[in-house]
């Protein structure tokens, strides 16, 4: 790689991720001067249509999460379609729009939630009590105590250039080829060699002295901050999720950053949502949750029902929401209706939210035209 071609990627790269505050603003600026209009991007799931609009990122978050959603309630998904905006509106039944907060907050209130665009989850370290333990429920500390010995899990440490393709090839690609499918999302080859790697670390768990798993993480010294970027087990395996060997990851670096003084980890970003798989999992390390340190910060999601009906009750019990309080107050939002409990079991404890709410979808959804017979 070129010297002009390794600048033109690292700036790229920090203008994605605008890390410094100035950046972040502009960054937020460029994106409100090219988003969508509402309703440009719409898809059919089963009886529902749904719209995003908006900030251009939602291509990659938001309307991919919401289709992943409707398929894991059973409803078959139609391709994703442009649409021109309409006066009166797109004719959905679902519309998320991605926009800043002064505009979430000035849309209508009726039948609709405001949440951050996206959420990051953050071990604050120097509150844990490091090195030993981390703060985890007390049950994956068990296990993680019990399954290091027998297993005989170590962390390894490298920069090297050979060990970080061998990584990207054989376990990171591989684990996002089978969690994501064609929905897989991630850090060009070049750009993370350069971007991530050059001013961080990479990891490697090792089970007998065979590595199984690894993470590659930016490390700011001046912030003391550890981000946790990319990661992977051999092969994208089952069986390493089986074993504990994916946690042990987090938990063996998070000890070895406490031991190097740094004060957070950064486990990375997620939609806001508690039914996100990789939400639920890094919940059992109890990090709080918090605003995206980059531009997203800036951004909020809308998230409006256009029509009451059957299937979009079943959409919202399904998958309740981290909402939006202030400038940077989290509370938990379950959805529900004498029909549909909340869904409790995607639980909300360890994220240092600052509420539960239990929302009756009768009184949320008053008002709205219905569709197909509301039950």
């Amino acid at each position: 790689m070129t010297a002009a071609t390794t600048a033109w990627v690292r700036a790229r790269s920090a203008w994605e991720s605008s890390g410094t505050p100035a950046l972040a603003t502009a960054r937020h600026l460029a994106d409100t001067v090219t988003a969508t209009g509402p309703g440009r991007q719409v898809f059919s799931a089963g009886p529902l249509r749904i719209a995003y609009g908006g900030y251009r990122a939602g291509h990659r978050h938001v309307l991919p999460f919401l289709q992943e959603r409707a398929r894991a309630a059973g409803l078959p998904t139609g391709p994703v379609a442009a649409e021109p905006v309409s006066r009166g509106g797109p004719d959905v039944d679902v519309l998320a729009l991605g926009c800043s907060a002064r505009r979430a907050a000035a849309l209508p209130s009726g039948g609709a939630v405001i949440a951050p665009f996206r959420v990051h989850l953050v071990l604050p370290l120097a509150a844990s009590g490091l090195p030993q333990p981390v703060v985890v429920s007390r049950k994956e500390r068990q296990r993680f105590a019990r399954e290091r010995v027998r297993r005989g899990w170590a962390l390894e440490v490298t920069r090297s250039s050979h060990d970080f393709g061998d990584f990207y090839h054989r376990m990171h690609l591989p684990t996002m080829a089978r969690r994501h499918g064609d929905a897989a999302r991630s850090v060009g080859l070049r750009a993370a060699r350069e971007t991530i790697l050059a001013q961080g670390l990479l990891f490697f768990v090792t089970e007998h002295g065979e590595r199984r798993a690894g993470m590659l993480c930016r490390l700011d010294r001046t912030r003391r901050v550890l981000t946790l970027r990319l990661a992977g087990v051999l092969h994208g395996a089952p069986e390493h999720y089986r074993s504990g060997i994916f946690m042990a990851t987090y938990l063996l670096i998070a000890e070895w950053a406490a031991r190097q003084g740094v004060e957070r980890v950064d486990l990375s970003g997620s939609e806001p949502f508690l039914s996100k798989g990789i939400l639920q999992f890094k919940r059992k390390l109890h990090p709080r949750v918090e605003l995206p340190p980059d531009h997203f910060a800036h951004k909020r999601l809308w998230l409006g029902v256009r029509r009451d009906s059957p299937a979009v009750r079943d959409l919202l019990a399904a998958n309740p929401v981290l909402a939006m309080r202030g400038s940077g107050r989290f509370d938990a939002v379950y959805f529900h209706d004498a029909r549909r409990p909340p869904r409790t079991d995607l639980r909300w404890e360890g994220l240092g939210l600052g509420a539960v709410h239990h929302l009756d979808l009768d009184a949320f959804l008053a008002g709205l035209p219905t569709a197909g017979g509301v039950r």
